[in-house]
């Protein structure tokens, strides 16, 4: 076992908005580099840039899997997803770099 932290995460163009799926081992750099534009064509075009949801994982695998899983559902589902932790659908980013995660 390694000491590498794995993320499945969703952003959103707004609160209801867009919505978009990703896996990654390192958050905030993706996260940044979705804003930026240069992580996804259509997060760009979409303007899908507020993270919303996330959730650690210790294996890759596991990362993978459940983002394909969460691709898989419909968008009520995920939508449930988000506001079960994220009620007002604010943006996280913030609070992990004031947390340095």
């Amino acid at each position: 076992m390694n000491d590498y932290v794995y993320f499945t995460y969703i952003l959103a163009s707004g609160p209801g908005g867009t919505l978009y799926t990703g896996v990654t081992n390192d958050l905030i750099r993706r996260t940044i580099e979705h804003r930026e534009g240069t992580a996804s064509v259509f997060t760009k075009k979409y303007r899908v840039h507020r993270l919303v949801y996330f959730e650690a994982h210790s294996e890759i695998e596991l990362a993978i899997k459940r983002e394909k899983n969460i691709k898989k559902w419909n968008r009520a589902w995920k939508i449930e997803l988000i506001s079960e932790l994220n009620p007002d659908w604010h943006d996280l980013l913030p609070g992990l770099l004031e947390s340095g995660k």
